[in-house]
């Protein structure tokens, strides 16, 4: 299991402060969304988290050991990462692309085991994309192949999943489906940390909000704790509808709040 750990992180980039003495714990058999409206630093801190940026000041640690003095394949075997809006450029078969994931793994000029290509079976089969098999990744639609990379993410088999926006380009029925994937998969021990803008979803599937604001942490808690409508007026400038329909939280934006 993995835990990550920041302290005072302050990241710079050019002029721009994008984020702010930010300091949380995040453990494992959590689903953490990050949420804020867009520029709040989300991603920006994400990457952080994962050494990608580095920061002015303050420190990252995963377990017990500093994010600087971890090679990138140290951090890739416990953290999986799927960023946001990634472009495909070479015609790989789905498989191949997936079978990426194992890469950690994997000393130089390594072909993948047998155990490997069940992993990346596997990682296809949770991600309902186990009938691409054999399609190339670069003739997918957009949500067939936003799919596939979170395959990839799940076939690294790392106790840690970060996912930046893996909602963006899925349909409902697919949104519902990755959401209960990462469910599932802190459920299971691993701790998954995930961008959000669908406040709905938040709200429904995760044990924890990080609420971002112009790059400081502004609030941290379970969901109803953190979408109240104070906090969406501050934060989004936004009025909603507030209401929790069994065990379901719905948020229903209703308007801009005009100053």
């Amino acid at each position: 299991m993995v835990t990550i750990r920041s302290r005072d992180l302050v990241v710079r980039l050019g002029r721009h402060v994008a984020i702010s003495s930010v300091s949380t714990l995040l453990e494992p058999g959590q689903l953490v969304g990050i949420i804020g409206p867009n520029g709040a630093g989300k991603s920006t801190l994400i990457r952080a988290l994962l050494g990608l940026v580095r920061p002015e000041s303050g420190d990252v640690w995963i377990d017990d050991s500093a994010i600087g003095g971890l090679s990138r394949k140290d951090i890739a075997r416990r953290v999986a990462y799927l960023p946001q809006g990634q472009t495909l450029h070479w015609p790989l078969l789905v498989e191949r692309l997936v079978a990426l994931g194992r890469m950690p793994h994997l000393g130089p000029l390594s072909r993948l085991s047998e155990q490997d290509e069940a992993i990346v079976d596997a990682a296809l089969s949770r991600a309902d994309v186990l009938h691409l098999k054999g399609r190339i990744a670069t003739e997918l639609s957009g949500g067939e192949r936003a799919r596939v990379l979170l395959a990839r993410a799940l076939a690294v088999g790392a106790p840690a999943l970060i996912a930046d926006e893996p909602l963006a380009a899925l349909d409902p029925g697919h949104q519902i489906d990755v959401m209960d994937l990462l469910k599932a998969e802190a459920r299971a021990g691993s701790l998954v940390v995930t961008v959000l803008h669908d406040l709905g979803m938040a709200a429904r599937y995760c044990d924890r909000l990080l609420l971002m604001d112009k790059g400081r942490l502004v609030a941290d808690g379970k969901p109803m704790e953190v979408l109240t409508e104070q906090s969406l007026a501050e934060v989004y400038g936004i009025s909603a509808c507030i209401e929790v329909d069994g065990d379901w939280p719905l948020i229903l934006p209703t308007g801009r709040i005009k100053n």
